[in-house]
This record gives structure tokens, C-alpha cells and sequence, in this order.
């Protein structure tokens, strides 16, 4: 992370959102590919959210994300891509439909451990009609085939699904990377054939 401040150059922002189910590494995502200090809002998670949220495969997890994360990738002189986490529990998806506004795609972040987790934010993409890549998080060694993923997820066949380390920034990079060519291939498919 190099700390330094936006370009004056800077005329373009793209946004792009995370989102997945809690603890399914957004946060850290968002914080490994970004070159300024990420903007955080973990907070402690405190026997408020007992019976509420679901920590079944994160027992080791003591933060939670409370609205969002944010953090930013300067492109070239004129281009930013802004990047937004969205919270995980589903008592803060509320905050999903406005983190979409202005979206361009996602990532869809999935944990096999808890792959049910994930149909709520795919649903909401679907809904709004967005473009995303989901992106399996390998905490562990994955004990699914990408293959088996994409099947218990009904993921449509052109729907980008990949394998990434959410904790190395080349790892995230290239589900960016994954993103941004999904886009552009959507871009030219509804380009008039001449």
C-alpha cells in the first residue's frame, strides 16, 4: 500500500462491490488489493449478535463489518477503481441495494465451508441485473471441485467461478483481473454485429 492520495488527473471512477456471506474474507479482499489503508468499519462482535448471527465455520472470528469496506486502485492518470465490501450478516444486507447503485460488477466471495451463504448475494446480483465473477476462497485446501461448486450454486455456465487466496494480493488481483475481462466480454457480446 503506498498511502499516497488521489491523483488530480483522476476524472473517471469505477466502483466495484464484494459481497458474499459473513466471514467469508470480503474484508480482507478488500484490504490486500488496495493501495491506500483501507477504509474499515469492523467492529467487535459482542453477545448482541448471539442467536443472530450465524458463526458456524468462523467460531474464530471476533470483527465483524458493520456498513462497509473501501479501498482503491489507481488504474492510469485519469481512471480510479473504487472498491466497496459489503457487509455479510444478514441483518446488514439492507445496506446492499444502495452499495450497488452505480456498480459496474462483483465478487461474489464463497467459503465452501459455508457455501448456502452465498445464494443471497447471487440472487441480489441476478435482481439487479448485474454482472459478477464468484470467486472460491481457499482458506484451507478445498475439499470441492470448482466443477462441484458451480453446481451447488446453479451457476449459469458463462458466470466466471475461480479460485483465490483472498489474504495475497495477486490472489485478488486476478479475481479483479477475472471481473474486468467478464465485463468487457459482456460489452462486446451486445455490440450490433455488422
Amino acid at each position: 500500500m503506498s498511502g499516497r492520495p488521489l491523483r488530480d488527473t483522476a476524472r473517471d471512477g469505477l466502483k466495484i462491490v464484494v459481497v458474499g456471506g459473513f466471514g467469508v474474507g470480503k474484508t480482507t479482499l478488500v484490504g490486500s488489493v488496495s493501495e491506500i489503508r483501507p477504509l474499515s468499519t469492523e467492529e467487535v462482535m459482542t453477545q448482541a449478535g448471539v442467536g443472530i448471527d450465524d458463526r458456524e465455520g468462523v467460531r474464530t472470528k471476533t470483527t465483524t463489518t458493520v456498513a462497509f469496506d473501501f479501498g482503491r486502485i489507481t488504474l492510469d492518470d485519469e481512471m480510479v477503481l473504487y472498491l466497496f465490501g459489503a457487509p455479510g450478516q444478514e441483518r446488514f444486507w439492507f445496506l446492499w441495494d444502495r452499495l450497488f447503485a452505480g456498480t459496474l460488477g462483483a465478487v461474489v466471495l464463497v467459503d465452501t465451508r459455508r457455501l448456502a451463504d452465498s445464494w443471497y448475494a447471487i440472487d441480489r446480483l441476478e435482481h439487479h441485473g448485474l454482472p459478477f465473477v464468484v470467486a472460491r476462497n481457499n482458506f484451507d485446501e478445498p475439499t470441492h471441485s470448482l466443477e462441484q461448486v458451480r453446481a451447488a450454486l446453479s451457476l449459469n455456465p458463462d458466470v466466471p467461478l475461480l479460485d483465490c487466496d483472498a489474504r495475497k494480493r495477486e490472489s485478488s488481483r486476478d479475481v479483479l483481473v477475472a471481473l474486468v475481462r467478464h465485463l468487457h466480454s459482456l460489452s462486446h457480446a451486445l455490440e450490433p454485429t455488422p
